[in-house]
């Protein structure tokens, strides 16, 4: 019997690359196989109610077509069923699928529908919120929120957000609870990681394990414009971990309070209030992997 596939599409993610999305599916994956049908998402969190669909309509698999945000609205209509996730990437950071090693590559991620395996992975609760990678507070959800007031996409409208804020950020107060221990920090960014990067290849932990149960919490300390410079060379070189000015505690929960009510929640930015709280979810979400 073949399996029926639902593709959920961004039509505004990223830089565009989700447009090609019907003919590549016509001409890559596999008839024998499957079965399938495409929608499109209308406004945010549309994607949520067409993948709940999706499983109570018995599809076997849900592909969401976009970037990080598309992929976590399709992601939480499938957690705890046995629905499984698959990823077609065409948003600007792409972190979870290059976390879990899918290609960038439209044709060869399809091609990872026709051949891969499944896996379980993590998922996360930050208040009443999920995500499946990476959420933060500070300076990265600061430039969550600015990055979706720029109006421009992709990688380099990222950098020049970061270059006009960063002069401008402060350090901010933390207290987080953490593993029965309270504990004050005066932070730049504070990373709750499933995954172990933001995206575009930025490791903000290096090594994190979304099948462990365990969230990796990363406190960057207050940094100066010169040790900004050799942090943004450890993220892309896979060694921000070694650095004195981060400090990584896993924990399978941590209560965090804060100065400001944002954050960002797989990049996308959220008002979560003073006082929030991150549980694990263990191996709570399937996914389609090479």
């Amino acid at each position: 019997m073949k399996k029926k596939i639902c593709f959920i599409v961004n039509p505004i993610s990223g830089i565009g690359r989700q447009k090609i999305i019907e003919k590549l599916i016509d001409q890559t994956l596999n008839r024998l196989l499957f079965d399938y049908e495409i929608v499109y998402t209308k406004a945010a969190k549309h994607a949520t109610e067409l993948s709940r669909q999706a499983v109570l309509n018995a599809f076997d698999i849900v592909v969401a077509v976009g970037g990080d945000g598309s992929v976590n609205e399709t992601a939480r209509g499938l957690i705890g069923t046995s629905t499984s996730l698959a990823v077609i990437p065409a948003g600007s950071g792409n972190g979870l699928a290059r976390h879990m090693k899918i290609p960038l590559n439209l044709k060869k991620a399809m091609e990872i529908i026709n051949s891969g395996k499944e896996v379980s992975i993590d998922t996360m609760l930050l208040n009443n919120e999920i995500f499946i990678n990476v959420a933060g507070v500070g300076f990265d959800a600061h430039i969550g929120w600015e990055f979706a007031k720029y109006g421009k996409r992709g990688f380099a409208s990222y950098l020049k957000v970061i270059q006009r804020e960063f002069p401008k950020y402060q350090a901010q107060d933390f207290e987080l609870t953490v593993n029965g221990e309270t504990l004050h920090k005066k932070a730049f960014l504070i990373s709750f990681a499933n995954g172990s990067q933001w995206g575009n290849n930025a490791h903000i932990a290096p090594l994190a394990d979304n099948t462990d149960g365990f969230v990796d919490i990363v406190v960057l300390k207050d940094v100066s414009f010169f040790n900004s410079l050799t942090i943004g060379y450890r993220l892309f070189r896979k060694t921000v971990h070694q650095s004195p000015f981060l400090e990584i505690i896993k924990s399978k929960e941590v209560v965090i309070k804060q100065r400001n009510t944002i954050a960002h929640i797989d990049g996308e930015p959220v008002d979560v209030g003073k006082e929030i709280a991150i549980k694990v979810n263990p191996l709570s979400l399937r996914v389609i992997v090479p």
